[in-house]
């Protein structure tokens, strides 16, 4: 018997579950439990989107106090669903009512062929349609779709039936109703569940406060610490990893919190979504926005924490090099007392960090900018290659641009080959710093300092820029895997580089070199 139970509302009841395994996910729940077969295991990875569902959560700043974002079921564990709400597929329409406006558009635009992966296209649907009052436009649905994989239909009517969706009856959910259930739940703030001996036993604590939280580490310090369980679900489903304790981080207000000091820097919690914390890194550097959008499909940024991007510490991580770039530092906490520590000198090598046993990664602090950014301007690029923007700021004789490239081979929901990201100071002509960093080269996310040292205190002309990318060439020793090879993301890191100092070139008016030539960009790849 559990210490208690999870408690979550579900089909307009009040669900508790105290009868399956510590690490069962939303999605087994759903198929094994319920038999609610309208959800469905596709690549079981959070990757095709057949199993979308969508979490309803108390945020007063949402419509009602109650707002509604899409998950995959497969990578989410119903642990994480303490305290929330659940929508599926059944619940949009009942048996004996019309089909829900997304439904109804979907039959009259011939949105399924086979069927497997239309339920996860209606809830992605679902959720942008409860999350916007006026019809979205063809990039917006798009979008919203990142995370839907169909192989029969080619995607167009399913955005034809987004589209026309809007047109139909409006049909919304009653907000208040759910927010008066999901506070008759709150009042239970702390969550600690044991599985019962019989289907494997596992806890799963979710402390509520920051102390609570810190004294549950320093009593199991090789707990697992669990945030949005975008990775941690692959290595339950994927690698078959027993967990017997995971400390969850969703309650606790700190952890979820975004503040910007006076000069405008950003603190951002462990636990906060990918999704409201690019927003607040966009909303200060309007030159990330690119990577924003094509960090990951929004099911992932839904569930998935900046926090827990970085303290994972994969190398193919994308949101580390723009962080270095930034020049962000972490706020570690152990017991009552803090450290802080540059992000640069966090990871010691592949997936593994400075953190020590019972210590947690509490917030990400991410320094303002000299001045602030303009808005972007995006620069058209081939499909699948790096996407980046940002216009210069000029102010008291300083120039700083900030860009960021990822390069995949596709544009949406796919890992990165290569992620870098660049940050210049230019003041009388001459690199007064310079940040180059990369993802996906090494085992861990790098900076790359001797390319950084030649840059500064030069002037950015295209011998400096040759230079910087001989520095890349003899610091940096690429892996090879499925994604790339050594070789290619040499090329590109020097190729990325180059477009940069293009960049830049251009919004100082013009791309010549040391003799007044102008310099293309083949001409500069070619002598790297």
């Amino acid at each position: 018997m559990s210490a208690t139970p999870i408690r979550f509302v579900f089909r307009g009841a009040l669900h508790q579950v105290s009868d399956v395994a510590s690490t069962t996910t939303v999605l087994e729940w759903l198929r094994l439990q319920v038999r609610a077969m309208g959800t469905k295991e596709g690549c079981n990875e959070g990757d095709c989107g057949a199993c979308t569902v969508v979490i309803g959560e108390l945020d007063v700043d949402a419509p009602g106090g109650v707002s509604l974002r899409a998950i995959n079921a497969c990578i989410h564990l119903l642990a994480m669903l303490d305290g929330k709400a659940l929508f599926t597929v059944e619940d949009l329409a009942a048996a004996d009512a019309p089909l829900h406006p997304v439904q109804q558009a979907m039959v009259d635009c011939h949105g399924a062929q086979c069927g497997f992966c239309t339920p996860g296209f209606v809830m992605s649907l679902y959720s942008l349609y409860e999350n916007r009052q006026q019809p979205p436009d063809h990039g917006e649905i798009c979008h919203a779709l990142a995370g839907n994989l169909c192989r029969c239909t080619g995607y167009k009517p399913i955005i034809a039936a987004a589209l026309l969706a809007w047109q139909q009856p409006s049909q919304r959910l009653d907000r208040s109703g759910v927010h008066a259930q999901l506070q008759a739940i709150a009042q239970r703030p702390d969550l600690d569940y044991q599985a019962p001996a019989n289907v494997g036993a596992g806890r799963v604590q979710a402390p509520a406060t920051l102390a609570g939280l810190a004294q549950a580490l320093d009593a199991a310090p090789k707990a697992c610490i669990l945030a949005g369980a975008t990775d941690i679900g692959l290595w339950i489903n994927k690698q078959g990893r027993h967990l017997p304790h995971l400390i969850h981080l969703d309650r606790v207000p700190e952890l979820q919190a975004i503040t910007q000091s006076a000069d405008g820097a950003l603190q951002i919690g462990a636990a906060v979504t990918h999704t409201r914390a690019w927003a607040a890194l966009v909303a200060q550097v309007p030159a990330l926005a690119d990577l924003a959008r094509r960090f990951a499909a929004p099911t992932v940024c839904n569930a998935g924490t900046l926090g827990g991007n970085v303290a994972n510490g994969s190398p193919i991580g994308d949101a580390m090099p723009a962080l270095l770039a930034l020049d962000a530092t972490l706020l570690l906490q152990q017991g009552a007392g803090t450290r802080e520590v540059a992000l640069a000198d966090f990871y010691l090598g592949y997936q593994r960090s400075v953190l020590q046993p019972g210590e947690f990664l509490r917030s990400i602090h991410v320094p303002a900018l000299p001045t602030s950014m303009s808005m972007p301007t995006s620069i058209p690029s081939a499909a699948g290659a790096a996407q980046s923007a940002g216009l210069p700021v000029q102010a008291a004789g300083l120039h700083v641009q900030v860009a960021s490239y990822k390069v995949s081979k596709r544009a949406d929901q796919d890992i990165t080959a290569v992620c870098a990201a660049f940050r210049i100071e230019l003041q009388e002509g001459r690199i007064v710093q310079a940040r180059v960093a990369f993802g996906g080269m090494a085992a861990t996310p790098v900076r790359a300092r001797q390319c950084e040292a030649v840059l500064g205190g030069a002037a950015f002309t295209a011998d400096t820029l040759r230079a910087a990318q001989q520095a890349l060439h003899a610091e940096l020793t690429p892996m090879s895997d499925l994604r790339a090879s050594a070789a290619y993301r040499q090329q590109v890191a020097a190729n990325l580089l180059a477009r940069f100092w293009l960049e830049v070139q251009q919004t100082l008016g013009g791309a010549p070199d040391n003799d007044g030539r102008a310099v293309r960009l083949d001409q500069v790849e070619a002598s790297a």
